[in-house]
């Protein structure tokens, strides 16, 4: 059997590869582009935690842990005769799909980042399911992480999934609308169109796992060594709220709450993502789901007043003087929205929150504290601005 994770160079993908090598003797292989570390050197910044090379981090991997049945392959998603290649060499029993140009500010740049985030996106996952299918291998257990921003922020509680229509007094169950709001949160919502679509056309068994937006800077297997830490993005356009905000509290920037900051936001932190993600990639071949299946990979909604109050008072109790200032709201969103969303499926998979938010403040201040000239030297970067262009 193999195990194949894309975008494994990533935030998320690197850890999620460690816990499956570790939850498994099959073969993982670890599949990405590095597309990830161009994208943030082109918008001027970096990541505060350096990012070993991954052959060194795959040498740490067996150093460290014993990880034996790592192995990486470099390659374009969008290239269809890579993927072709990937599917007819390697034979995956399971692809766990996270690769995918994530930012939403970055996808809003302009329209040439808008269309490339687009293609970038959809293509890839195309590119897979419709080879899954040319190469007979519709019994590949399907995971691909999208996004909780496909919903939108709507009134109502949100489902783990589906949607009920009701019309001259007629109802029935209909996939949620896409009511992303930018341009790479839309690829989310075509990419899980295109996942129903597989399969019910092809009957590949499907994990849509929905994202929030996560927090943190360890798993259990990153903490062992420098060489195995996942990247930490910090700017306006790849740093998410919660990170940016504790990168300006170390940099001695006030946290910088856009308009009234009322409004909640789904979470949760990496070692929850991983979990999962993980459980969902060694699940015994008898177990997997036959159906699509959504889940809400999300513990709790927390305001963004919330989320720069934590971390002002975890900042203040690490030796930080962090003060929390509101600006005027560039973006065009409702600041006292209160989000509800489901998540029983996904809570039932990992069975209990393994990390507060507090506590992922709390690891990342301790693993910022190391890397505050980088956070410094790239601080222009915290809020919007014109890129340099060639």
């Amino acid at each position: 059997m193999t195990i194949a994770i894309t975008g494994a160079d990533g935030y998320v993908g690197w850890p999620t590869a460690l816990r499956v090598a570790d939850r498994t003797d099959e073969r993982v292989l670890l599949i990405d582009n590095f597309a990830r570390r161009e994208w943030v050197e082109e918008i001027g910044s970096v990541s505060a935690t350096p990012v070993a090379h991954i052959e060194e981090r795959l040498a740490a991997a067996r150093e460290i842990h014993g990880l034996t049945n790592l192995s990486f392959l470099e390659g374009d998603l969008t290239e269809r005769s890579f993927v072709d290649q990937l599917l007819e060499v390697h034979e995956p029993d399971t692809i766990v799909h996270a690769a995918a140009q994530p930012s939403a500010p970055y996808s809003q740049i302009n329209g040439e980042r808008a269309n490339y985030t687009q293609h970038n996106n959809m293509q890839a996952t195309r590119n897979l399911l419709w080879g899954l299918e040319e190469h007979d291998m519709t019994d590949t257990h399907f995971v691909e992480t999208t996004t909780t921003g496909v919903y939108g922020a709507p009134e109502f509680p949100i489902p783990e999934g589906g949607a009920t229509m009701e019309n001259q007094e007629e109802r029935d169950e209909v996939p949620f609308p896409a009511m992303a709001g930018s341009w790479y949160h839309l690829t989310k919502s075509h990419d899980a169109a295109n996942m129903r679509l597989a399969h019910s056309q092809f009957g590949i068994p499907i994990s849509d796992v929905r994202t929030a937006i996560v927090y943190g800077t360890e798993t259990e297997e990153t903490r062992a060594d420098d060489r195995l830490k996942t990247r930490f993005d910090f700017d306006y356009y790849f740093g998410t709220v919660g990170h940016r905000f504790c990168a300006q509290a170390v940099a001695g920037y006030p946290v910088t709450v856009y308009g009234k900051g009322e409004q909640r936001k789904p979470f949760i932190s990496l070692e929850d993502a991983v979990e999962g993600l993980a459980q969902l990639a060694v699940a015994d071949p008898d177990d997997r789901p036959e159906d699509l299946t959504v889940y809400n990979q999300v513990t709790r909604a927390i305001s963004i007043v919330e989320i720069a109050e934590t971390i002002a008072d975890v900042g203040t109790e690490m030796g930080y003087d962090v003060a929390v200032e509101h600006f005027e709201n560039p973006r065009d969103e409702d600041e006292t929205h209160k989000m509800e969303i489901e998540n029983d499926r996904y809570a039932s998979l990992i069975e209990c929150q393994s990390q507060t938010f507090e506590d992922g403040v709390r690891d990342i201040f301790e693993t910022l504290g190391r890397h505050e000239a980088t956070i410094e030297a790239h601080e222009d970067r915290f809020l919007p601005g014109v890129l340099d262009e060639d």
